[in-house]
């Protein structure tokens, strides 16, 4: 049986309303895991390419990425986390993002994301959104460094 470990959750979303609604969200969903918020890409790559303490260490991560960040594209963090040598590029990307362009919905999935989501401008649509993420949070298998 597989030794199943608690995700980390790593979320790049630099609007702080829909961080605390993503994050309320979740936790409605019944999900208790740590979540590390960051608001821009550079934080959030030098906390995931952190040997250290990152993910690496601290066992296996999930990342939610919002595309439109201040500093960078999250098309270009994804782009970095899937182009990794190590561990991270193992790492499940949900982009949930308000973008619903077709090609970058293929540029994301072609760079290697998992799942891409987007975000609903009503409010119970978004909430309801998020919470069925949050359902299959609960439900999905992800390897830790070790299992590779």
């Amino acid at each position: 049986m597989v030794n199943q470990r608690p995700v980390n959750i790593v979320m790049i979303e630099d609007d702080e309303g829909h961080a605390r609604l993503i994050e309320k969200n979740i936790r409605r969903a019944g999900i208790s895991n740590t979540i590390h918020h960051f608001v821009d890409g550079t934080s959030a790559l030098s906390f995931l390419l952190d040997s250290e303490h990152g993910p690496s260490h601290n066992g296996p991560a999930l990342v939610l990425l919002d595309l439109n960040l201040p500093d960078m594209s999250g098309i270009d963090i994804l782009a970095r986390i899937k182009s990794d040598d190590g561990p991270l590029r193992r790492t499940p990307v949900v982009v949930l993002t308000t973008t619903d362009d077709k090609v970058e919905i293929q540029r994301c999935y072609d760079l290697g994301c998992n799942v891409y989501i987007t975000k609903p401008v009503n409010y119970e649509s978004f909430a309801d959104a998020i919470r069925q993420l949050g359902l299959f949070l609960s439900v999905i298998q992800i390897p830790s460094a070790e299992e590779v």
